[in-house]
């Protein structure tokens, strides 16, 4: 983690004890496998040493461990739509098979028809729950609010200049996102081209004199990055595709964003591309 030219090395996953909640809004259990390499500490103890060397030591008093952790988490999700108080410890998570939130306590919950008991003494909700089930929303009517508007034009409409729609994604399933952990994997590094490469339609190859495996130029408004072509037909023409698993495709993206969720239109921007030798 690079801060103001400092690293703090942090165990990764099987390397530290915790837990960790995933896109299906499941908590489970995370046990140490393994001894961290070198200096590595767990996310947990960086905290508390980074709060011991800014003088705010006592306000991080209650961390004996992460299940300790785990308990404030707990108490700072009553009453919130993540609610899951009802979970009493490390056990009854690992005995569930992962407990998805929210899971109020005995008292504020409301039963399930799927609903069952541990082989302890402690309830828990069915394996799997579908979120608003019940026909509650987060909203004072309990509701649902729809948004929608009319279909606007793209933010970024092509031109001579930069002729191509350019499409960043998912590249191979040897990659994730920005790799910021796949890409620590020697064995997944082997699976996937270590250079940014772009895929273009044979046709717009023919047409600019593209041979496969030539380095390219990819430009938009936003600046340009140097890329191995790929000539497939799984680009229509007039279409560009460069995986966003490689940081230089941030180079050519739109900043644009949805005025709702906020989400960044990564998707799609202007872009040409063309050989050294046309520039």
């Amino acid at each position: 983690m690079p801060a103001k030219g400092r690293r703090l090395p942090a165990a990764g996953w099987g390397e530290k004890n915790g837990t960790f909640i995933n896109s299906e809004r499941r908590i489970g259990v995370l046990k140490k496998v393994a001894r961290a390499p070198g200096q590595a500490l767990s996310d947990f103890n960086i905290f508390k040493l980074i709060a011991q060397y800014w003088g705010c030591g006592k306000m991080f008093e209650k961390w004996s461990s992460p299940e300790a952790v785990f308990e404030i988490l707990k108490e700072l999700s009553r009453d919130q739509p993540c609610d899951i108080t009802g979970i009493s410890d490390y056990a009854m998570i690992e005995d569930a098979g992962g407990i998805q939130w929210p899971l109020p306590d005995s008292g504020n919950r409301i039963p399930h028809e799927e609903d069952k008991v541990s082989n302890g003494s402690e309830p828990f909700v069915a394996t799997e729950r579908r979120l608003f089930e019940d026909g509650a929303f987060y909203h004072a009517d309990k509701k649902a609010k729809f948004l929608f508007e009319a279909p606007r034009d793209v933010p970024e409409i092509t031109d001579v200049e930069y002729p191509f729609i350019l499409l960043t994604g998912r590249g191979t399933s040897s990659q994730w996102h920005t790799q910021t952990r796949t890409g620590k994997s020697a064995v997944l590094r082997k699976l996937y081209p270590d250079q940014i490469y772009v895929e273009i339609n044979p046709a717009d190859a023919k047409r600019l004199g593209i041979a496969a495996n030539e380095t390219v130029t990819v430009a938009s408004r936003r600046g340009q990055v140097k890329a191995t072509a790929f000539v497939t037909n799984t680009v229509r023409a007039g279409h560009l595709f460069i995986p966003m698993h490689y940081a230089a495709a941030n180079e050519l993206t739109l900043p644009a964003f949805d005025p709702y969720s906020r989400q960044p239109a990564y998707k799609a921007c202007a872009a040409s591309v063309s050989r050294p030798s046309a520039q």
